[in-house]
């Protein structure tokens, strides 16, 4: 699994967007300038982000985008299949279910799914919010001499 620029950057955004949510609405020309990803990127991104109900947009003067909901309420595993689609290893597992007409006999089906599971499990326990609690910028400048 290779997450895209897409996602990368979608991740990007949205936590720049909770770092500064009590700045209200932020413009894509503020978030472009402090993530250094062009803001052209980032307006293919936003419809994508708005749809899946992750941004509220607001038009016009002073207007831009803020997270739906709070930080914490965000997963990396949801922001990740938004964007990514689907997260399966192999191609079988991509489905709800698995139609593959070897998935009775083949040997390495629990393989995959156990690193499907893994990295499910993974994804969808870390929030927005754990990312910007454990960034050392988030941590004070606590120097003693």
């Amino acid at each position: 699994m290779k997450i895209s620029t897409k996602g990368r950057y979608s991740l990007r955004m949205l936590i720049d967007l909770a770092m500064h949510d009590s700045d209200g609405f932020i413009s894509l020309k503020e978030i472009a300038e402090r993530q250094h990803i062009s803001k052209k990127y980032l307006e293919q991104i936003v419809p994508l982000l708005s749809r899946g109900g992750l941004l509220r947009a607001n038009r016009g003067y002073q207007g831009g985008y803020m997270l739906s909901k709070p930080a914490d309420q965000y997963t990396l595993g949801e922001i990740l299949r938004l964007t990514e689609g689907n997260l399966a290893p192999v191609a079988c597992l991509e489905r709800e279910v698995n139609d593959c007409s070897r998935a009775g006999e083949c040997m390495t089906l629990p393989v995959w799914q156990g690193l499907y599971d893994v990295v499910t499990r993974y994804l969808d326990s870390i929030t927005l919010q754990d990312i910007i609690d454990k960034s050392p910028s988030a941590q004070g400048n606590d120097y003693c001499i």
